[in-house]
């Protein structure tokens, strides 16, 4: 299937079945005639008998087709967002009734109390704010826009906050509403609250701080952030590259924990607030600590080890010229969340004045180059003979320091 042919199926099948679909069979076109030319058929036989040249036109190919793919996935992301604000409606709507069967089982034998009336009157509430909000902001996501980090991922320590934020907002609701009913007297006093205080406090701290520390380090290029197509659920666990990552878990499991206990306090004493054990807390602390530390940690800039002349089998050692496949050896030229072809075909490499796109060279099920250590593109023919530095500019567009080279006449 030739790339003109991808791109009417994608827009016939945009037309009939929405975006979702037409990204799908996009990357389908796409890997299927990645694997095409992986296996040397599809070349023009013009260019068969000169190897630089039939690879420049694959990588060519290749790269227009990955265009077309991330425009689908652009259009499918726009989709999904609207998806996500009548979503919202769904989980509202079955929250509450999951609310009020649980309830309603519970109080079997002791039979219905004004706290559990005021239990469902503050989640009725509680859910009417969150539709409004999400309905103001139903283009981002609706519920998820507040959530949703500047390289459109969903942020771990943004929904562990909100997730602190919600149940502390719910559980002073109720409390209200009780108080408001003549249930009882509330108790809201700071010795038994200052478990659940800290641990909300240490939620809200660690997400401006983590916003901020991903915001130095991406402008110090210490780190590198590549741009999602839109925000998923394992997000939340992993890296940008879909890798999990320990600090990003235990801090989710050990907050939900946390929230779980919480949560099982206010049902057994609803005329106070929940009462969170020092040790619990510190629990909270330590994982935030670690989860921070993660943050500081990952990452790193692209970093350019050794440009050497690429040497084919049977060649002769020699300098490199102009004309020659140079191999440029390194670390985090492919960053994480950069694995993808249309962010592939961002890679540049700047020699001297010249600024060379890395070709794409396709294997079946991936592509020999680029890759994260190793990249090899041709010596362009404007480069003068002399001294010229090399730097390379990844998908995410950090630069690494320039490498002097020699180019013989």
């Amino acid at each position: 299937m030739t790339v003109q042919q991808a791109e009417q199926c994608a827009d016939r099948t945009a037309c009939a079945h929405g975006g979702r679909e037409a990204h799908r069979r996009a990357v389908a076109a796409f890997l299927a005639r990645r694997n095409e030319l992986a296996g040397g058929h599809g070349v023009p036989a013009a260019l068969a008998h000169s190897p630089v040249a039939s690879r420049q036109w694959v990588s060519d190919e290749l790269a227009q087709s990955a265009r077309t793919v991330e425009v689908r996935g652009r259009a499918a992301g726009e989709e999904w967002t609207g998806r996500v604000w009548r979503g919202s409606l769904a989980a509202a709507g079955g929250g509450l009734v999951a609310l009020l069967l649980a309830l309603a089982f519970t109080a079997i034998g002791p039979g219905w109390t004004a706290a559990r009336t005021c239990a469902l009157l503050a989640a009725v509430l509680t859910a009417a704010a969150l539709l409004a909000a999400a309905r103001a902001h139903r283009a981002r996501g609706g519920l998820l826009a507040p959530l949703v980090g500047d390289d459109n991922r969903l942020s771990t320590s943004r929904t562990v906050a909100a997730a602190w934020l919600l149940f502390t907002g719910y559980a002073v609701l109720f409390l209200a509403l009780g108080r408001i009913a003549g249930a009882g007297p509330v108790d809201l006093g700071l010795a038994r609250g200052a478990g659940l205080l800290t641990v909300f406090a240490l939620g809200s701290v660690t997400a401006v701080a983590v916003r901020r520390l991903v915001l130095v380090r991406v402008l110090g290029r210490r780190l590198q952030k590549v741009r999602a197509d839109r925000p998923r659920a394992a997000d939340l666990l992993c890296d940008d590259g879909g890798r999990a990552c320990l600090a990003d878990v235990q801090y989710v499991l050990v907050s939900a924990a946390a929230l779980v206990f919480a949560a099982a306090e206010l049902a057994a004493a609803p005329d106070r607030l929940p009462e969170l054990p020092w040790s619990l807390a510190v629990l909270v602390a330590v994982s935030t600590a670690a989860y921070l530390a993660g943050k500081g940690a990952e990452g790193g800039r692209p970093v350019i080890l050794s440009v050497v002349r690429a040497r084919e089998a049977g060649d002769l050692d020699a300098p490199i010229r102009v004309g020659d496949d140079i191999e440029i050896r390194g670390a985090g030229f492919v960053p994480p969340g950069a694995a993808g072809p249309e962010a592939l075909t961002r890679l540049v490499v700047r020699i001297g004045a010249v600024h060379a796109h890395v070709p794409l060279v396709p294997v079946t099920g991936g592509f020999a180059n680029p890759t994260d250590s190793v990249l090899t593109v041709p010596l362009p023919a404007d480069v003068e003979p002399g001294r010229v530095e090399v730097s390379v500019v990844t998908a995410a567009g950090v630069e690494t320091e320039r490498v002097a080279i020699d180019v013989a006449d």
